[in-house]
């Protein structure tokens, strides 16, 4: 019995009373222990107490969780490049939680840096230093250093790990040799090089420390080299490592063959990887074997050359190396390389072989950009209907963010495809959709090279931009002879307010406005008219587009059409300058009726 008493004495779940009674009934009936337990022997009004809970604890440690989800949350935005949603989920998530910890708050400035608002980072970095803030650390450092090089504010990154190196930073961050490597590869990314030179004088004894120079730095030289259009002086570095007792590793290797690609030495690259393949074999270490940036590499480098044999017999090899994952930028080089080499039929079967293993992993869904490298091979080729099964499943089968610009680039090739394989009604209803969904098409593009083509094989009887024909009037002549007179056009006094003159708005676009001296200070157009009690001087926009009553009518056309203006004022010319007073005004309502009536006039603006 005693021992029973101490056992339940030291269970805290249940009150005394009830132990108590747990321990007589246990002690008169001996013959069954188990059963005496199981019994329940608390009053029906009870019921088995929990474990207390303390509210401000538990909200403490909800909130320390939420924080991992935001920063996943960040990370992944940044990956996007959308910065301006950051900035508004954090500012909700500090409304929320309060103050935010140095992670997050890290990989906000990862995202600025990454964005390139480095003003923005450096803002965030002074509220996190500042009293009350979650503080900085070496990271926090490490970042804005980073950001400062590649905005080339290099004087303001020195001054900062001067500060550091000193003691006087804020956070009291030790100097280390990941902060100068981190400033060191921001230089060389930026090309740099005597700044990064400079560097590495300045801080090289903190980087020996180990009692030997580091591979590392000959690896970022050389990609600095590179970046600055020298890559021979990056295969020169390699000898100097070799005297120096340094062997090559797999990022050095890498950046050596990537230089050798940059000067069009195919072959001098291709030594470089049968030496990785070499070594990786004589040492037994792996780390030495190609890896998947090694053969992306190599198969830029054949693609660019249009060597379509040595291409396939690297692309081969990739597949035959079962230690190698091809992810979803190897596969996407492969399918350029292929396209510039001119194997559609190659680079469609990579395609559907990165569309099958997509099915596996999502992470292997191919890029915008693929879609629209397929697209221009099979549009210059004129296959109408794999542009098409390609222009249908972009938005459904492409991972990230589909750009306005690739979409207006995916309906011109689209037509493009259309008009070269013969199909010229199709190809012109592509077109009035075009414009009527993006409003233009630039003429140095391939589809308004297409658009052209389409109308010169048309003709005037089927064109949509028959508008620009003038039937009524030479172009040549000055815009004086067609234009209305000022006074007829009605000018209002801007100190007027709009609730006297509102109905003038329900009939006229716009409206030309004058001071007390009638000379024209601006035109107020409807859309502008959104407060009754301002006047109209507030709202106008101002300078009016001008021109002289010398311009030709032609040139004035084209200003109404380009720039979509519904007025121009025509002023008077006097002398080697222009008089204050308007003299005429060009309308676009004047334009309709310069042409016949059954031409259409830009319907689509």
């Amino acid at each position: 019995i005693l021992s029973d008493v101490i056992h339940f004495r030291l269970a805290p779940r249940y009150s005394e009373a009830h132990q108590w009674r747990l321990v007589s009934l246990r002690s008169s009936t001996k013959m069954n222990r188990t059963s005496a337990l199981v019994t329940p022997l608390l009053p029906s009004s009870c019921s088995v107490p929990t474990r207390r809970r303390y509210p401000g604890r538990a909200n403490r440690y909800t909130k320390r969780l939420n924080l991992k989800p935001l920063t996943s949350r960040i990370v992944l935005l940044t990956r996007r490049r959308q910065l301006d949603q950051i900035v508004e989920e954090v500012e909700a998530a500090k409304k929320r939680y309060g103050r935010l910890n140095t992670i997050v708050m890290n990989s906000v400035l990862e995202a600025c840096v990454h964005c390139g608002d480095v003003d923005l980072a450096l803002r965030l970095f002074d509220e996190m230093a500042e009293p009350g803030g979650c503080g900085v650390d070496s990271i926090t450092y490490a970042i804005i250093l980073k950001g400062l090089g590649k905005a080339r504010r290099i004087d303001e990154a020195f001054q900062m790990m001067e500060s550091i190196e000193k003691g006087t930073a804020l956070g009291n961050p030790k100097l280390s040799s990941a902060l100068v490597y981190g400033l060191l590869d921001s230089l060389i990314n930026a090309g740099d090089l005597r700044r990064a030179n400079g560097l590495l004088a300045r801080y090289g004894t903190l980087l020996l420390e180990q009692g030997g120079p580091s591979i590392l730095i000959y690896n970022l030289l050389m990609k600095g080299y590179i970046n600055s259009g020298s890559p021979q002086a990056a295969v020169v570095l390699l000898d100097e490592m070799l005297r120096l007792g340094l062997e090559p590793d797999r990022p050095t290797y890498n950046t050596l063959i990537h230089a050798c690609i940059k000067c069009s030495d195919l072959d001098a690259a291709m030594k470089f990887l049968k030496e990785m393949k070499e070594k990786a074999e004589e040492y037994y270490d792996d780390s030495l074997r190609p890896d998947v940036i090694t053969y992306t590499t190599l198969v830029k480098g054949f693609g660019d050359a249009k060597d379509l044999t040595s291409l396939q017999e690297v692309y081969l090899e990739m597949k035959l190396c079962d230690s190698l994952f091809i992810d979803r930028t190897a596969f996407t080089a492969v399918v350029d390389a292929l396209l510039k080499c001119g194997s559609t039929s190659g680079a469609l079967c990579v395609f559907g072989e990165i569309l099958k293993r997509s099915g596996d992993d999502v992470e292997l869904r191919p890029k915008p950009h693929l879609y629209m490298s397929m697209m221009r091979a099979f549009a210059v080729q004129g296959d109408y209907g794999m542009v098409r099964n390609l222009y249908l499943r972009l938005w459904p089968d492409s991972s990230g963010r589909i750009s306005k610009a690739v979409q207006q680039e995916a309906d011109n090739l689209l037509m493009e495809a259309a008009l070269n394989s013969g199909q010229l009604d199709e190809a012109l209803g592509i077109l009035t959709s075009i414009v009527r969904r993006w409003k233009a098409i630039p003429w140095t593009t391939s589809g308004g090279m297409a658009a052209v083509r389409l109308e010169a094989l048309l003709g005037f009887s089927k064109s949509i931009l028959r508008p620009h024909i003038l039937s009524k009037v030479i172009p040549g002549e000055p815009i004086e002879s067609i234009m209305v007179p000022f006074e007829a056009t009605r000018p209002l006094l801007g100190t007027l307010q709009l609730k006297n003159v509102v109905m003038r708005f329900y009939k006229e676009q716009a409206v030309p406005i004058v001071d007390d001296w009638g000379s024209c200070i601006g035109l107020l157009h409807r859309e502008d008219c959104n407060n009754l009690d301002a006047s109209l001087v507030s709202m106008m926009r101002s300078p009016p587009p001008c021109v002289s009553t010398t311009t030709s009518i032609g040139r004035v056309v084209d200003l109404v059409l380009e720039k979509k203006h519904k007025m121009v004022i025509v002023i008077h010319c006097c002398g080697n300058g222009y008089s204050s007073k308007a003299v005429g005004a060009f309308t676009r309502a004047q334009l309709y009726r310069l042409f016949e009536p059954e031409q259409k006039l830009l319907w689509w603006m």
